[in-house]
Order: structure tokens, then C-alpha cells, then sequence
């Protein structure tokens, strides 16, 4: 297996990517189905994202985005091939992708909605914790990334206060993640 960051060559997965994306919510018949294949590809040019490969084949990704100027970090779009489900990939690009938004962003809180019991799982082993909706980012530019889920109504009736989804944060900003960051810097103003 295979787990790296995605970069620019990585386009060329984009269109299976998406269509593994609409078969899912398809399959699960919730969540959200649609992504933007430029959008995608922006996300493997800025290194915001990673890819996994097994024996040469596309096996899962997973991208991050930034909001509120990086004060929240999201982990988006962790999708595995149907065919390689059940080997614990899903739970190994989630931990690498995990450990990238750590490393990229250290001072922001890490959080993630989903209906999924799976990714609840893996969230709770990497210490997210369950919050309610307004713990959250607030920003619209998030919230317009639910429009395309089935259960958008249940989210604005609620004024984004609570859908069927669970929402989790990873908030312990003082890990070693952070310490790395903290000591690369002061290395840094030394060689200054």
C-alpha cells in the first residue's frame, strides 16, 4: 500500500475519483454526492490531500480544507475503492491525512460531520470528540458544501444548528504536532 500526498500529476484520477464519489451516496443513500473535478485537482496542486495506491491501483483519497483563515482544517471526501473495502485503508488514509493537516495546519482545530459510523470510529481512535453544530466553523462557504446532500432541508431548518449527521473536533492543540512546529520555527529564528 501506498499512502502519499497528491500532487498535480494526480489529475488523471479525478474523473474515477468523482464517480466513486456519486456511487457511494448513491449506495449509502445519504451524504454528499457530488464533487467538482477542478476542485479536486486544486486540492492535489496545493499538496492538500492525499492519495493511496495498491499494487499500482487507485485505492482511496482524501483532501483537506481550510476555513475561518485556518483556524478550522476539515478532512473531506475520504473515499476507497468498493473493491478494497474491509482491509482498513479507509482507517490508514484517515490517519495519514490526519497527520497532514497536523503538520500543515498545527494551530487549527480539526473537525468533520458525517452519518458514518465507520469514519465516528477512526475520528473517536484519533482523539475527535462529538460537538454540536455551533462548535464548529461557521463559515458559509462550509455549510454551501452540504447543499448537495439529501438532507440539506433538515440542515437549514435547523439554522445549521443540527442535521443527522454527528460533528467531531480534534481540538488538542498541544500535541506533538504541534511541538514539532514549535521547535522547526525556533530552529528556524536561530538560523536567522
Amino acid at each position: 500500500m501506498i499512502l502519499r500526498v497528491a500532487n498535480a500529476a494526480d489529475a488523471q484520477y479525478v474523473e474515477t475519483l468523482c464517480q466513486w464519489y456519486a456511487e457511494s451516496a448513491k449506495t449509502r443513500g445519504v451524504g454528499i454526492a457530488k464533487r467538482d473535478p477542478n476542485y479536486l485537482i486544486k486540492k492535489m496542486e496545493k499538496g492538500d490531500a492525499i492519495i493511496a495506491f495498491i499494487d499500482d491501483q487507485l485505492a482511496g483519497f482524501c483532501y483537506i480544507e481550510t476555513f475561518e483563515d485556518a483556524k478550522f482544517v476539515v478532512n473531506s471526501g475520504l473515499i476507497v475503492n468498493t473493491e478494497l473495502r474491509k482491509e482498513g485503508l479507509g482507517r490508514a488514509i484517515k490517519h495519514r491525512v490526519f497527520e497532514l493537516s497536523r503538520t500543515k495546519y498545527p494551530a487549527a482545530k480539526i473537525f468533520g460531520i458525517t452519518t458514518s459510523a465507520a469514519v465516528m470510529k477512526i475520528n473517536n481512535e484519533l482523539g475527535y470528540r462529538p460537538v454540536t453544530f455551533p462548535e464548529l466553523t461557521q463559515s458559509d462557504d462550509f455549510w454551501k458544501g452540504c447543499s448537495s446532500c439529501k438532507n440539506y432541508g433538515i440542515l437549514m431548518e435547523n439554522q445549521r444548528k443540527m442535521c443527522l449527521c454527528t460533528g467531531m473536533v480534534y481540538d488538542n492543540l498541544d500535541d506533538s504536532f504541534t511541538q514539532q512546529s514549535i521547535e522547526i520555527l525556533s530552529q528556524e529564528g536561530q538560523k536567522a
